[in-house]
C-alpha cells in the first residue's frame, strides 16, 4: 500500500503521537528519521513502511520524498534540520509542513514563498501547537477589528511538561535575548522585556513576553504591524530569566550548552500519557486600533503535545485533499482563523 506521507523525526517524542494519530485516522504515514532501529521498532508497533537515513544523505532523502506528496518534519531543532529538508521538497515539488515555532525559521521560509510557488509546493511551518491556535486566534481578532494596529497574544500550559526536543531548542536559545515586532519590523529585545497581568478565564496572572513563533507568522496572517507574545511565568523563573541577559555569554558556550543538553537527554523523552491527559492549554488575545477600539478573544485547548498531534495530522489531512496552497503559509492563510474550533477539545469566546 502506498504511504501517505513522510513523517520524519517519527522516532521522537512528538513524532511518535503524530504517527499513531495518524493511524487513528487512517492513514499510512512512511516513517523516517535517522536512528534506524528505533524507526524500526515504531513501525512493527503501527505495521507501517519504515526508512531511516540522516538529512545529509540527500540521495536517500530524495529518494523518500520522490514516493510521497508531502512530509511532515518533526525533527528538530528546525534552526538546524529545516533547510536540506525544504530545499529537497522543492527539488521533488513536494509539500513541506513541519511543527517549529522558531522565528529564524518562519522568516526563513517566508523568503521563499515564490520559490515555493514556481515548484508548485506549499511551505508551511508552525502545523502544531506552536503556532495554529495562537495563529488562528490573531486572525479571528484581525476579523473582529479589521483597523487593528497592536496585537498581544499569551498562553499557559495547565499541567504536562517539556519534550526533550522542546527543552534543546530552549536550551540552544539560552542567552539570545527576545524579540518583537514593532512598525513592521522584527527587533531584539532583553529576555523577559515586559510583564502584563492577562485574565486566561480565572482572574488575572503575570506573565512576560517570550520570542514566540507569532512575532514572525502573526503579521503574514494579519498584517498588524505590532505583536509581542506572553507567556505565564512565576516571580522566581522571571528572575532567573533576567538574570540570563548577563550571562548569555556563558549559556551560549559550547561546554555549557553541552552540559546543558546532556541533562536533557536524562530527562524523561515529555510528558506521560495520563499528564497529558490532564493538561490543557490556555491562550489569550487582544486587538487594539488607533482609535481606541479594542477586541479580546480566548481560546482553551488539549494539552500542547496532544494538540501538535491532532493539529498536525489534520494539517497534513487536509494537504492531501487538494487544501494546500503555494508558497509560504501559516496555519490560518492556509485553512481559515476557524480551522482551530474543528480539533476536537478546542473553545473560543469573545470577551471584549
Amino acid at each position: 500500500m502506498t504511504a501517505s506521507f513522510l513523517l520524519y523525526g517519527a522516532n521522537g517524542y512528538t513524532g511518535r503521537l503524530i504517527a499513531r494519530h495518524a493511524v487513528e485516522r487512517g492513514l499510512r504515514p512512511l516513517l523516517a528519521g535517522r536512528d534506524a532501529e528505533a524507526v524500526q521498532a515504531l513501525a512493527a508497533e503501527l505495521d507501517l513502511p519504515h526508512t531511516a537515513f540522516a538529512l545529509d544523505d540527500s540521495r536517500a532523502l530524495e529518494a523518500a520524498l520522490s514516493d510521497v506528496p508531502l512530509v511532515l518534519h518533526c525533527a528538530g531543532p528546525f534552526a538546524h534540520t529545516m533547510r536540506p529538508m525544504a530545499d529537497a521538497c522543492l527539488r521533488t515539488r513536494t509539500h513541506y509542513l513541519d511543527i517549529t515555532g522558531e522565528i529564524g525559521v518562519f522568516e526563513a521560509l517566508a523568503a521563499r514563498s515564490r520559490e515555493a510557488e514556481t515548484a508548485s509546493v506549499m511551505l508551511l511551518p508552525g502545523a502544531g501547537f506552536d503556532v495554529v491556535p495562537s495563529d488562528c486566534l490573531a486572525a479571528h481578532l484581525k476579523r473582529r477589528l479589521p483597523a487593528a494596529t497592536h496585537l498581544a497574544l499569551a498562553f499557559e500550559g495547565l499541567g504536562g511538561g517539556l519534550s526533550r526536543g522542546t527543552a534543546t531548542t530552549m536550551v540552544e536559545n539560552l542567552g539570545r535575548g527576545g524579540a518583537v515586532r514593532r512598525n513592521g519590523r522584527i527587533q531584539p529585545v532583553p529576555t523577559a522585556w515586559k510583564t502584563r497581568r492577562i485574565d486566561f478565564g480565572d482572574g488575572p496572572v503575570s506573565t512576560t513576553t517570550i520570542p514566540w513563533g507569532d512575532v514572525s507568522t502573526a503579521y503574514f496572517s494579519t498584517g498588524i504591524p505590532n505583536i509581542e507574545v506572553y507567556t505565564r511565568v512565576g516571580r522566581w523563573p522571571r528572575r532567573t530569566m533576567i538574570a540570563s541577559r548577563q550571562l548569555g555569554w556563558l549559556l551560549g558556550s559550547a561546554p555549557v550548552q553541552r552540559l546543558l543538553k546532556r541533562v536533557v537527554q536524562r530527562g524523561a523523552p515529555g510528558p506521560s500519557d495520563a499528564q497529558r491527559a490532564r493538561g490543557a492549554s490556555r491562550l489569550w488575545g487582544e486587538v487594539t486600533d488607533g482609535a481606541g477600539a479594542r477586541a479580546v478573544s480566548r481560546l482553551r485547548t488539549p494539552e500542547g503535545y496532544t494538540l501538535t498531534s491532532l493539529t498536525a495530522v489534520a494539517a497534513a489531512e487536509k494537504a492531501l485533499a487538494g487544501q494546500a496552497p503555494l508558497g509560504f503559509q501559516t496555519p490560518s492563510l492556509a485553512f481559515g482563523a476557524d480551522w482551530i474550533l474543528e480539533i476536537p477539545g478546542v473553545t473560543r469566546e469573545d470577551v471584549a
